[in-house]
């Protein structure tokens, strides 16, 4: 398991070829700590370690902004709050944090796209 976040990173060090501990030790970070990122265990970091990650890599404003944003879709234990919304809402929410481990990839996709429509302020989406 992993994050998109930590899917980045690990792409970025393969693409330098350079090892969790020689990051890591470039970071200032341990070798664990980097792992636990890479692999989903920990949230997203800080700000200043994404500015630092950023840095190593020597990415791009472009590229960095785009790490930035997977960054903060990366919280392996997301928390959503529905008050004030209505009941509907909250039971979606709830059905789906009860189902998530087992929906096909397909599935999230499809939900993935509908929240991408939604986002862009489509008024009507159509479910295939």
């Amino acid at each position: 398991m992993t994050t998109p976040f930590g899917q980045a990173i690990r792409e970025l060090r393969e693409r330098k070829g350079v090892t969790q501990k020689q990051m890591a030790a470039a970071l200032n970070v341990t070798p664990a700590y980097l792992s636990a990122l890479e692999h989903g265990h920990r949230s997203a970091p800080s700000f200043d370690l994404l500015q630092r990650i950023a840095g190593y890599f020597n990415i791009i404003w472009d590229e960095a902004d785009a790490l930035f944003a997977v960054a903060g879709q990366s919280h392996p234990k997301v928390t959503l709050d529905t008050s004030g919304l209505p009941a509907d809402y909250t039971a979606f929410a709830n059905r789906l944090a009860q189902m998530i481990r087992n929906l096909p990839p397909d599935v999230v996709k499809e939900m993935d796209n509908l929240l991408n429509q939604a986002e862009r302020g489509r008024e009507f989406i159509e479910i295939p």
